[in-house]
Order: C-alpha cells, then sequence, then structure tokens
C-alpha cells in the first residue's frame, strides 16, 4: 500500500449519527462529528494534540490548519459500532503487503500512544476527574483497565492468541499486552496469523488493527486530558 507522510489522506466512515474522520498513515489520529464537515473540522481541530505524539514518535507531522489540506480517498457506509462511537470499517486495500518501513512507523506511533497515555495517567493521578452532565465518565483506575482490555480484544480481532497469567499486576498486565501487540502485529505481517477464525470469521488486517488500537488510546488520553480538574 503506497503512502506518503507529507499528504493528509483520509477516509470518512458514515453511519447514521455520526462519521468518522480517519487518517490512513496516522494511526490515532482520528475524530468524529455529526456529520462529514464536523468529523473534518474535529480532526483538523485534533492535529496540533497529534504533532506532539507523532514528534514523540520522531515524525515529522505538518498539522493541517483547515480542511481543504485533506484528501478524501473513500468514503465507507459505516455500522453499529460507527454510531457507537467506534471507527468500525476497514478499507479493501488494508490487506495489501505491508513493508518493513511502514510496520516501523506503526510501531513507533503505537509506542509513542503508549507513552502519552501513561503520562497523562500519572498527570491524572490523585485528582479528580470532571463528570458528565450526567455524572457520567470512568474514573482513572477503570480506564485502565477498559484501555488493556480493548487491546486484549484487538489482540484476539487479529487471530492472536494471547497468553493468560495468574497474579499479575494491572502494570503487569498493561506491559504484557502491550508487548503481545508489536508481537502480534508483526506476526500478521508476516503472515503467520489466518485471514479467518476457525469458525470463517474475518480477522482484522494489521493496518485495521493498528488504527482501531491506536485511535482508542489517543481517544483516552484526549478525554483524560480534557476531564482532570
Amino acid at each position: 500500500m503506497a503512502s506518503s507522510t507529507d499528504s493528509h489522506e483520509i477516509y470518512l466512515e458514515a453511519g447514521r449519527k455520526k462519521v468518522f474522520a480517519v487518517a490512513l498513515h496516522w494511526p490515532g489520529w482520528c475524530r468524529s462529528g455529526k456529520d462529514e464537515q464536523a468529523a473534518l473540522q474535529m480532526l483538523i481541530d485534533a492535529s496540533p494534540r497529534y504533532a506532539k505524539i507523532a514528534n514523540n514518535a520522531n515524525l515529522a507531522f505538518n498539522a493541517p490548519e483547515i480542511p481543504a489540506q485533506l484528501t478524501i480517498v473513500a468514503r465507507l457506509e459505516g455500522n453499529a459500532t460507527t454510531d457507537f462511537g467506534a471507527p468500525a470499517m476497514p478499507l479493501p486495500q488494508d490487506w495489501e503487503p505491508v513493508e518493513a518501513d511502514e510496520l516501523e512507523r506503526y510501531v513507533r506511533l503505537l509506542q509513542a500512544c503508549w507513552l502519552a497515555f501513561d503520562q497523562v495517567v500519572a498527570q491524572a493521578e490523585g485528582k479528580a476527574l470532571q463528570k458528565g452532565p450526567r455524572g457520567g465518565g470512568r474514573e482513572l483506575a477503570k480506564i485502565i483497565d477498559h484501555v488493556v482490555g480493548a487491546e486484549e480484544g484487538y489482540l484476539r480481532s487479529l487471530g492472536w492468541k494471547l497468553r493468560s497469567i495468574a497474579g499479575e499486576t494491572t502494570a503487569e498486565r498493561k506491559e504484557r499486552v502491550r508487548r503481545e501487540v508489536i508481537q502480534g502485529l508483526q506476526a500478521a505481517v508476516a503472515g503467520q496469523l489466518a485471514r479467518e477464525g476457525s469458525r470463517g470469521g474475518k480477522r482484522w488486517s494489521p493496518r485495521y488493527f493498528a488504527r482501531r488500537l491506536a485511535w482508542h488510546v489517543v481517544d483516552h488520553v484526549w478525554e483524560i486530558e480534557d476531564r482532570i480538574i
């Protein structure tokens, strides 16, 4: 899958109630809105925040300032997961071979996303998180557990068999799952994981796996940042 890290190619995933604008080549740079224009503007508004993550990955990211600087390469029909609040639709070209330099970028960006998560968690320790208008919103410990649990689920969708270790602390589990994310991604890129499950279910491609996982981590990084009182 040819890519240019200088371009800002995105695709739009539209459900009935929500639209996601997703960057092809920058896992984690993904925002949603009530319609296409709102999603594009949300992506633009988030670009300075994402630039910090890209910088931590030692990758040059030119933050766009207006939606006209984005190139829409595809429009996909979303599903119930889209409307629930997660980018759910892969691109047909996601299964094209992943070259070594692209894999390295994914690993560096995932590690930068985790670094941002760990930093904001440390910043939020001992502080209250603002509740939503109806009193909703997870506490910090539950956000951490939720993020790690989601990554375990994403690994299963990739076709990776997770280990189970009794007596792990939360920190030990988090670090182990992160190691397995990298191992699973590398195995998928190398063609070592089947594209279908034993019952015929479709597995995730390495590219979609990287985009979905990075989006989820970054989404909670920015949530915590915005909720710290």
